[in-house]
């Protein structure tokens, strides 16, 4: 189900890029003048097929990039009002975003409930508020209370991309950046990834931007969406109106420009 066309805009976004570009080692260009925007209580997807720029982008905001040897060279990242240009990824997350990387990044050789107490650490709940937070991600991720004592490594793919995005909920994030989630995973195990996200969006709230190849089910859960190719945004909507774009695919695979006299609602 599409949620996406009947969000009303605040005044101020929950997270601005304006412009940004991102420099690797100095003079590879990972990313040109990118902006998105976040508001509260969003979906917001970044599309792009493989090499476009998408997981940059999300590096350049949550700060990762800068310990890949990469640097914001123009532009700027707000969050809430606040610049947050190159402050380091733990600063980052105690002020509420977080970030899921691609490739369900897990601790193999602890089970499961290890793996999500590690996400609880940055709070330092006590003990019984860990356990009762614990409790709620297998409320609602109960394919990991069932493994909870097993070792992570043992763990399918799509449990291991529900024991990451568990593990960073326990954060207590009002927004998420979560990098390819569907990324070697089947149709099935990617649509219950997706209606998860639509649920922590829809009933707690938590703002998502969700970088993803897979256009269909990115759009059908999202409430707008920003097409890159190149390292450069190609085109911006809400999510019903890329949905209905028969040239979607063209510029998603960079095989045309933008045309600056088309008429369209921008993001």
């Amino acid at each position: 189900m599409n949620t996406g066309s009947d969000t009303t805009k605040p005044s101020q976004p929950l997270l601005s890029v304006d412009g940004v570009e991102v420099v690797y080692d100095e003079h590879i260009l990972g990313v040109a003048d990118i902006s998105v925007t976040v508001n509260p209580g969003e979906i917001v997807a970044i599309l792009g097929a493989n090499g476009a720029g998408k997981s940059t982008t999300l590096k350049a905001i949550s700060g990762i990039a800068q310990t890949e040897r990469a640097k914001i060279t123009k532009g700027s990242i707000r969050f809430k009002g606040d610049q947050i240009n190159g402050i380091a990824p733990h600063k980052l997350a105690k002020r509420n975003i977080v970030h899921v990387l691609e490739g369900r990044r897990v601790f193999s050789h602890l089970t499961v409930e290890e793996n999500l107490k590690a996400g609880s650490f940055l709070r330092r709940p006590a003990r019984r508020e860990m356990e009762r937070r614990i409790e709620e991600i297998y409320d609602w991720l109960p394919r990991l209370r069932d493994k909870r004592k097993t070792l992570a490594g043992l763990t399918s793919g799509g449990e291991q991309q529900m024991l990451a995005i568990g593990r960073a909920l326990l954060t207590q994030p009002e927004l998420v950046l979560l990098d390819e989630p569907s990324m070697g995973l089947a149709p099935i195990i990617v649509q219950e990834i997706f209606e998860i996200v639509s649920r922590l969006n829809r009933e707690n709230g938590v703002s998502f931007l969700v970088a993803e190849q897979n256009i269909h089910v990115s759009l059908a859960h999202a409430h707008r969406g920003y097409v890159i190719a190149n390292g450069h945004a190609v085109l911006s909507g809400s999510a019903s109106e890329l949905a209905a774009r028969e040239d979607l695919h063209e510029f998603y695979l960079g095989l045309q420009e933008e045309d600056p006299s088309e008429t369209r609602q921008k993001a």
